[in-house]
């Protein structure tokens, strides 16, 4: 059963908040004030689908604005910000029913909303709407951004139920043994992408298929206590049955049920959720310095001047006299904090936006654990920087400018640096999109001398829309680059964007080459390939550019910073699996859905494109067959007379197809094997073949009116004839009259079937039989001059289909081959979304996770054009949405190594002008004379990438030749671009062995 068109839309955002997002289309969240914060929530919201989203603002929206409020025009200058918003908003999605409010937040208004927002609020406002809610459960946020600071705050009242409080799917696992006893042990075994520990202690689990001790099957949930990665204790089974074999152990996820304080009591007993108790002081500090900036605002009618002392010292005077403190006040925090709270930045009300988003969203799924119940965040440690701590009150006074939120924060001067900045974006997809709408409103890139490059390859698709802010549905397959550089420039026009549709990868270093790269002064990385990833950080390695590395998974997101010379490359990501399994456990012993999804897509790939592909090619040109192996050429002789001698006429030949198909898959395989190896077969005396990760599989009737098998045949069926050009039909009915028609033969299992035991090397293939051979190939080449003609083929004879995740018959075949197999063994079946995600090999991803991780980013990326020399002002963030949790760390140091008596950072490098004493470029010679000169090195080896230079083991005769060449000789017959810059490595003499790659690479600049 194909997916709806709201699942294709949405369909990376349900794999994040699972079946908790069908409650979306009917909620109603009320977003007040419209600034940068709110316009970042109300944004977020809509994109996810929610069915009703009122904005409140009674301001007017000012030029100032636009620094951070990314959905106002220059045209909006002087509207009401709440009616200037709803239209931009309202055409994100048009699901969702987006309507403005500009009156006062009446009880009587409010009482019709399932979660209420608050923004840009004063206190007075917070602590009455507060109370109302929490009397009412209606789930309450506050979210608040003051220039390098953000507050949010939950209350979501006195009972509230969380249905699912974790990531993910509830985890399963094969059972091994039960033992009987007081408590009981259960030794099981995962997928082999597992690494242990499955389960936690207090877990709850259920049991299903165990035989021998059945007693199992019929227990309501039991905790356990975790022995180790493979065993668990669950209680008294010592007066069970003896355990056989076979079960699946499964975890069960009960609702939890919990309260919250109201605003007015947790100011004065605040629960703040940190992600380590060393942040408990700070964040406490921060409690109180917003409460006394709201008190400030009240007494003087404004917030503190940027940079202003005693401004600064009056909110400081003001938190001490709280009174409510827990803990020493950290004063330098408070005056920081103070001191720029009067400026708006985009990055900030990002993130805080993004996580205020995320709660509303649990608030109306009920899946996650809300915040518990205060969480503050900061970069102020942005203010430690060399050129921000010398700002003086004038440098951050107003300019009447679009960036005066950002002047106030870090100067003028900044502001027109900001505008000169050179920056790579390497991709445009969820994390790009957010990137470069905060890059706009920074004003990256929008002076003299700016530019702004993105570039990517890919088209917008349907499921794009509900997470990357700047497409529409008129832009589905339209280039993203393109659509992307030209929404930023309607939110600025001053931005200078260039769009590229090119990979950034080797086949492409002529245009993104070295002095590209040196010009750059940094790139952001949004890539979702590990590989790609990988040679981008090479390259920014290469020409000691800074790199800002992000990356989401469902609620889960990182920013890493790269900045030489200061902090450690960033290294190789940690490598997933990549979803391969033993041939002999998808063949013959799956035990997880994965197996079986596997196992359907390798039937896919084996049934519908390399079939087609084969006869393709042996029509074009039958000598193809001659460039194989003998084994191989037979068993494609083989396929390509089965796929011309199968080829149907017509629909009721495809279902024919199909249903011999299904039979041989599902009960003839099955029946083989279990006479092979019957049920109670056993391996040795007393031990059974059937038990531990083997499960006893049982074949399968075909029965017409099943729903299951009749939707594999439709699929099959479909694909079948797409593959020979033959018109597909739909109808069901009248695929279940074909069906009741077919007629299918008794099967008679072979003897002495040979079925491999273990993941084994492949065996030798023996001699092919060479007689048959001649005999199929001459049969064929018959046929094919009946096909063609006698003349060459114009058109391919069958059309290969490659699978795709986002055809809908594509996985309905997927779903129902692999649930049919599933059955087969008694593994739980997967949905339609789960086997595609799993099949697809899809990123869970949701809108605000990635808005959070580009706003971290952004803030990194205000400390490069500082020129911040200090290690310690750079973040790395990790976050977890459905936790909210943050986590900032500074980047580890670069590490160093000694070679030739001295010791070198991993970022140095030697670095020389190879221009030779005749002005031309230099000889090998010459550049082993440098080194001798320069460093008291005898090299003996010199290379450019895999070419050998000069080797001082050749003979005489070899080395002089090598000696005399110049150092770019022989590089376009070494099929090398012609470079400005070589990149040499040496060996050299008395070198340690353990010295092989711990040397500074030789830089060559030619003439």
């Amino acid at each position: 059963m194909a997916g709806s068109g709201e699942e294709g839309l949405y369909s990376r955002q349900l794999y994040v908040l699972g079946g908790g997002a069908r409650r979306l289309a009917a909620a109603t969240v009320l977003v007040s004030g419209l600034r940068g914060t709110g316009a970042q929530v109300a944004a977020a919201l809509v994109l996810a689908g929610t069915g009703r989203v009122v904005l409140h603002d009674r301001g007017a929206a000012c030029t100032a604005d636009r620094a951070q409020q990314f959905l106002l025009g220059e045209s909006d200058v002087g509207r009401n910000r709440a009616e200037a918003s709803q239209q931009v908003l309202a055409e994100l999605n048009p699901h969702v029913a987006v309507i403005a409010h500009d009156r006062e937040l009446s009880e009587a208004f409010l009482a019709s909303f399932q979660v209420v927002v608050l923004t840009e609020s004063p206190l007075e406002e917070q602590l009455r709407i507060g109370d109302f809610c929490h009397a009412r459960g209606i789930c309450f946020i506050v979210a608040d951004a003051k220039g390098l600071a953000g507050q949010l705050f939950c209350d979501f009242g006195k009972q509230f139920i969380v249905d699912d409080p974790a990531e993910g799917d509830p985890v399963s696992a094969i059972v091994q043994h039960i033992s009987q006893g007081n408590p009981g042990v259960v030794t099981y075994v995962g997928a082999e992408a597992s690494r242990g520990h499955l389960f936690c202690d207090g877990d709850l689990v259920t049991f299903s298929g165990v035989e021998g001790m059945t007693e199992m099957n019929s227990r309501e949930p039991v905790p356990v206590r975790v022995l180790d990665a493979f065993r668990l204790e669950i209680g008294d089974t010592s007066s069970f049955s003896p355990y056989h074999r076979g079960g699946l152990v499964s975890q069960v996820r009960l609702p939890q049920v919990h309260s919250y304080k109201p605003l007015r009591q947790a100011l004065e007993e605040p629960q703040i959720r940190v992600a380590s108790p060393e942040e408990l002081p700070r964040s406490r500090s921060l409690h109180a310095a917003f409460q006394a900036l709201h008190a400030f605002r009240g007494e003087q009618g404004r917030l503190p001047r940027p940079r202003a002392p005693a401004d600064a010292e009056r909110v400081l005077e003001l938190a001490r006299s709280l009174g409510a403190q827990q803990g020493p006040l950290d004063e330098d925090v408070v005056r920081a904090f103070a001191s720029v709270s009067a400026g708006d930045l985009c990055p900030v009300a990002a993130v805080v936006g993004a996580l205020a988003a995320q709660e509303a969203l649990k608030a109306i799924t009920r899946k996650f654990l809300p915040l518990d119940q205060w969480l503050y965040f900061d970069a102020l440690e942005c203010l430690a920087l060399e050129g921000a701590a010398r700002l003086m009150e004038e440098d951050c006074a107003p300019r009447g400018s679009r960036y005066d939120g950002q002047i106030a924060v870090f100067g003028a001067a900044f502001q027109e640096r900001l505008g000169r900045q050179k920056y790579l974006v390497v991709g445009a997809g969820a994390i790009g999109c957010e990137l470069l709408k905060n890059f706009a409103m920074m004003g990256l890139a929008a002076g003299p001398g700016g530019n702004l490059t993105v570039t990517d390859m890919d088209t917008v698709a349907l499921s794009n829309l509900h997470r990357q802010l700047l497409y529409r549905s008129a832009d589905i397959s339209k280039p993203k680059s393109v659509v992307a550089a030209a929404a930023v420039q309607r939110m600025n026009p001053s931005i200078r964007v260039t769009a590229h549709q090119n990979e950034v990868g080797p086949a492409t270093e002529l245009l993104y080459g070295d002095d590209f790269f040196q010009h750059l002064d940094g790139v952001a990385s949004a890539l979702d390939t590990l590989e790609a990833r990988a040679y981008l950080e090479s390259r920014c390695i290469r020409c000691l550019t800074p790199l800002l590395d992000s990356g989401t998974e469902g609620l889960r997101g990182n920013v890493l910073a790269m900045v030489p010379p200061l902090t450690k490359p960033l290294g190789p990501a940690g490598t997933p699996g990549d979803g391969t399994f033993p041939l002999c456990t998808l063949r013959y012993f799956p035990r997880t859905i994965q197996h079986t999804l596997q196992w359907a897509r390798d039937e896919f790939e084996g049934l519908f494109q390399l079939p087609a592909e084969h006869v393709n090619r042996f029509i074009e040109d039958p000598a193809f067959l001659e460039q194989l192996p003998a084994g191989k050429a037979l068993e494609v002789l083989e396929q390509v007379r089965g796929s011309l001698w199968e080829r149907p006429q017509d629909w009721r030949d495809c279902v024919c197809w199909a249903c011999r198909h299904w039979q041989s898959r599902y009960h003839d395989a099955i029946v083989q094997l279990l006479h092979t190896f019957p049920p109670e077969h056993e391996t040795s005396p007393g031990v059974p073949f059937w038990a531990g990760d083997r499960s006893c599989p049982h074949p399968l009737t075909f029965d017409p009116d099943n729903d299951t098998h009749l939707e594999y045949i439709l699929a099959a069926a479909h694909l079948f004839a797409q593959m020979h050009k033959v018109p597909p039909c739909s109808n069901r009915a009248a695929t279940q009259t074909i069906l009741r028609s077919v007629v299918l033969p008794p099967f008679v299992p072979q003897e002495g079937l040979q079925i491999p035991l273990a993941e084994e090397r492949e065996e030798v293939q023996a001699p092919a039989d060479h007689g048959r051979l001649v005999e199929l190939t001459q049969d064929l080449v018959q046929q094919r001059q009946e096909l063609v003609g006698g003349e060459e083929a114009q058109v391919p004879v069958m059309e290969p289909i490659h699978f795709e995740k986002d055809n809908d018959i594509h996985v309905d075949f997927i779903m129902a081959a692999s649930n049919l197999r599933a059955e087969n063994y008694g593994i739980p079946p997967a949905d339609w979304l789960t086997s595609k995600r799993i099949a697809g090999r899809i990123v869970p991803a949701i809108i605000t996770t990635t808005a959070a991780v580009a706003g971290l980013a952004c803030l990194e990326v205000y400390k490069l054009v500082w020129g911040g020399q200090d290690p310690s002002c750079y973040r790395n963030s990790n976050l977890c949405l459905s936790d909210c949790l943050l986590l900032r760390v500074q980047p580890l140091p670069p590490p160093t190594y000694r070679y030739g008596g001295q010791e070198w950072s991993c970022w140095d490098r030697l670095e020389m002008q190879a221009i030779g004493a005749d002005g031309q470029e230099m000889t090998v010679q010459e550049v082993l004379d440098w080194l001798q000169r320069t460093h008291g090195w005898t090299v003996t080896m010199l290379l450019r990438g895999h070419t050998v230079l000069y080797d001082r083991e050749e003979d005489e005769e070899t080395r002089t030749r090598q000696r005399a060449q110049r150092l770019s000789e022989n590089l376009e017959d070494a099929g090398e671009p012609r470079r400005r810059e070589l990149e040499l490595y040496y060996v050299c003499e008395g070198e340690d062995a353990e010295a092989e790659d711990a040397r500074p690479p030789l830089l060559c600049s030619l003439p």
